[in-house]
């Protein structure tokens, strides 16, 4: 718990410091830029995150009023929502990558040697993969190889 509070700190302090995202913001761009069109739905967007749908809706609200994001009805059912990537969101996101990349590197990999970023994957992979068939705090995208 130590090493991931004082990672993602760090991470975001250099991030806040290099751009005008917060980690938060950085966080749901990601996911919203990982998909081709730049959308997804709240529910999934929220699971994917593991926020409560609050939460996400606050902080969408946030990025909408910023030009981040813009929040649009769901055409297939009308009753849920999108958010949607604007193009100043994608232009900050790429801005800001470079940077966070090079931090991670900086922070994370670099520090570890070829055989332990190795088992460092392998552990992650063994961990996530018990919340793969699971409702609760699962996520579509924990089967990723990135991990």
């Amino acid at each position: 718990m130590a090493m991931h509070s004082a990672l993602r700190c760090e991470l975001a302090r250099r991030l806040a410091a290099e751009s005008d995202l917060s980690y938060q913001d950085y966080e749901v761009l990601v996911t919203l830029t990982d998909q081709p069109d730049g959308r997804r739905r709240v529910m999934e967007l929220a699971e994917i995150l593991g926020w409560e749908k609050s939460r996400l809706s606050h902080h969408v609200t946030r990025m909408t009023k910023r030009g981040l994001v813009t929040k649009e009805l769901c055409t297939e059912d009308r009753r849920g929502f999108v958010v949607v990537v604007t193009d100043r969101g994608r232009s900050e996101i790429e801005a800001a990558a470079p940077g966070h990349v090079e931090a991670v590197r900086d922070l994370f990999i670099d520090r570890l040697s070829p055989a332990q970023l190795e088992a460092m994957i392998g552990i992650a992979r063994d961990v996530l993969a018990q919340f793969d068939n699971e409702e609760q705090c699962a996520s579509k995208d924990r089967s990723r190889p990135d991990v």
